[in-house]
């Protein structure tokens, strides 16, 4: 055998070996395990992917958006189908048209795409389209129809399939677009950021798992109900919420109300109150459906939803049980005043001083301030000072001001009665 086909022959095998030493290392690199971890984004994020609504990460290149969902689709034990919606025609989403033996007769059916029909054979899985805010207008509204009917072409995709999507923001997107508003408004927007303990932990081995929320079933119907008490609530005090279409055009490409945002944040409200989630999920995913503002009114409904009763609190002041966060305290206190105001007799109105006097024991004595100072204010000539306010004067110097206010109160009673 001549030297050179020895020479080949024996180095194949070592060359051979060589790659499988290297691909041993790479699979010991890659092989990491998860553990049940709080992370609020990744909670948000499973919680809409329950909630059958398609969620768009934005996030900066590299912050881990795709595996994200590889580590959620196998998490889900669902199957993963990634298309990256910039590198494809408008066709491609709407359907190619197929002559049959006699259009004129059948029409001209359009045919979906060999991704969109393995996901309707498998009959679930995770659909994610990968780089949004690099596809063209063109793109982004063949899209429209896939993202809120599910149909591509003539296929219905089925209830099984999830859809998440992932963009860069325009800033940093390689020849980025923004986001036309109907697309944007389909999504729920969730900002993708990193958090360093867990990309240290991650590359450590050991990842955040992702698993789906687990609904109470004895709370469905009060999460429903208190869902829709509280966006109709909103909406019926701020009829202008319903439609606020952004003016500039980056903000257009994010989170804004309309009667179909409004619909996911309550669909939204009732998953998180059923799973039990933290405020801050919450908070993520409404201000990721209506907006930052809306989102923020919202959350403000649903915790007064919460409050007690002002004439609960009135008919047992010493055992009343004041919210902890200063911002429902004083929203309790100031309804109990306006309680006291619409009908004011001398039982309540002292009920209303022992209740200050509570909020003072239990809490910060500045949030008495200003109900203390409205409340002197309904003060009647005949009502005598209770000796329940000399125990807030070294905080408020309530004592002055019940006076003072009286004083302002008879002269102002005085003007009218001239006039």
């Amino acid at each position: 055998m001549p030297e050179n086909i020895t020479s080949a022959a024996t180095s194949a095998p070592a060359e051979a070996s060589r790659l499988d030493v290297a691909g041993a290392l790479l699979a010991m690199l890659r092989d990491s395990t998860t553990e049940p971890r709080p992370d609020t984004r990744l909670e948000a994020l499973t919680l809409a992917v329950a909630a059958d609504l398609p969620v768009l990460l934005w996030g900066e290149p590299g912050i881990g958006k795709t595996a994200a969902l590889n580590q959620l689709a196998a998490a889900l034990d669902l199957p993963l189908t990634t298309v990256i919606a910039s590198v494809h025609e408008p066709s491609d989403f709407s359907g190619l048209p197929v002559l049959g033996d006699d259009p004129a007769e059948q029409g001209v059916p359009m045919a979906p795409p060999d991704w969109a029909v393995r996901l309707v054979r498998a009959g679930r899985g995770l659909l994610f389209l990968d780089e949004l805010s690099t596809a063209p207008p063109a793109v982004q509204a063949a899209l429209l129809r896939l993202v809120l009917e599910r149909r591509i072409g003539s296929l219905q995709l089925p209830p099984g399939v999830r859809i998440v999507a992932a963009a860069n923001p325009r800033s940093s997107a390689a020849d980025g677009w923004e986001l036309s508003p109907p697309l944007a408004n389909r999504f729920v927007h969730l900002q993708w950021t990193h958090d360093h303990d867990v990309v240290v932990r991650g590359l450590g081995g050991t990842w955040p798992r992702a698993t789906l929320p687990r609904l109470d079933p004895q709370r469905l119907p009060e999460a429903v109900a208190s869902a829709r008490r509280a966006v109709c609530g909103l909406l019926a005090a701020r009829p202008a919420l319903v439609h606020r279409l952004p003016s500039g055009e980056t903000r257009r490409g994010g989170p804004w109300p309309s009667p179909r945002s409004w619909e996911m944040a309550l669909c939204l409200t009732a998953f998180a109150t059923a799973a039990g989630s933290s405020r801050d999920v919450l908070s993520l995913l409404v201000r990721g459906t209506v907006g930052d503002g809306p989102g923020l009114e919202l959350l403000a409904c649903l915790d007064r939803m919460d409050l007690p009763d002002p004439e609960t609190l009135l008919a047992d002041p010493a055992g009343a049980a004041l919210p902890e966060r200063g911002d429902l305290r004083q929203a309790v206190l100031d309804g109990v005043v306006e309680a006291v105001r619409r009908l004011p007799d001398r039982p309540r109105w002292d009920a209303a001083w022992a209740l200050l006097v509570r909020a003072v024991e239990t809490g910060p004595p500045d949030l008495v301030v200003v109900p203390a100072t409205a409340l002197a204010a309904l003060r009647r000539e005949d009502w005598d000072v209770p000796a329940s306010i000399e125990r807030l004067a070294g905080a408020v110097s309530l004592s002055r001001r019940a006076d003072r206010a009286a004083e302002r109160v008879a002269a102002g009673v005085a003007v009218r009665a001239g006039r």
